[in-house]
């Protein structure tokens, strides 16, 4: 497909992957993977470690380069467009990757500059940030001294301050307790509510899910299942999230525990 020189972003979806495959060696991590994330929806990346969530978003940020298929951001291509399209992208990643030795508000400004936001507006948008996550009165304060649920909540401040149109975020409540779980998916829920934001959401917790979300089941580098969570539970013929990707799957109790 041409890439048009001037996308009509008013009507592309947020997120376009068609037909991406990935491999390690003769590791096949993704195989002929094909999604769409619409405008201002939640939408749940669901899938076991190892199903290929992250290589997946290593592909979308371009950290690693598709060599198959095609991936757009509001329909920019994003080997022909690259700049373009991650403008439209924040990403707060499973690894973590603040300074534990600067402060939230240092952190967020040295992040706007890397962005090109200098002085009074980077300054703006660090407050700004730091208010949408509950943590502007801790501004002055080290990392370090944050618990695992605050400095997630400073991560997903960061990949606000270039204001983009959509997140991804990949197993960000791994580890936390279940508050500061909770705390994480009601600010990411209430950006998609309030903000317009769309949202790509890499888990394999089920309880993270609600009847509103879209879903998409990754398992084993392949896409078995879009769509609703009604959808999903009508198609499985299961009463439960849970159980219905276990019938997808294939995967036992063990596994799921994981």
């Amino acid at each position: 497909m041409a890439d048009d020189p001037n996308p009509t972003e008013a009507s592309a979806p947020a997120l376009v992957v068609n037909n991406v495959s990935h491999s390690f060696g003769d590791n096949a991590a993704l195989k002929d993977v094909s999604l769409e994330i619409p405008r201002g929806r939640f939408v749940v990346l669901l899938g076991l470690n190892g199903a290929g969530k992250s290589t997946l978003f290593a592909l979308i940020t371009r950290l690693y380069d598709n060599v198959t298929g095609e991936i757009r951001i509001f329909g920019h291509d994003i080997r022909r467009r690259a700049m373009a399209a991650l403008q439209r992208l924040g990403v707060v990643f499973q690894s973590r990757t603040l300074d534990l030795d600067l402060s939230l508000k240092q952190n967020l400004l040295y992040h706007c500059a890397l962005h090109g936001i200098h002085g009074r507006e980077a300054r703006r948008r660090t407050e700004r940030a730091l208010q949408i996550v509950g943590l502007a009165d801790r501004a002055k304060e080290k990392v370090r001294n944050l618990s695992g649920g605050q400095s997630r909540r400073v991560e997903i401040a960061r990949s606000l301050l270039h204001q983009p149109s959509m997140l991804l975020l990949d197993e960000p409540t791994v580890g936390l307790d279940i508050g500061s779980r909770e705390s994480v998916v009601n600010i990411v829920r209430s950006l998609v509510e309030k903000e317009g934001l769309s949202v790509l959401w890499a888990t394999h917790l089920f309880d993270e899910v609600r009847p509103t979300d879209l879903v998409v089941v990754l398992h084993k580098g392949k896409v078995l299942f879009t769509g609703t969570v009604p959808e999903m539970l009508a198609k499985t013929e299961t009463k439960t999230v849970s159980d219905a990707f276990r019938k997808l799957t294939g995967s036992g109790t063990e596994e799921l525990a994981a």
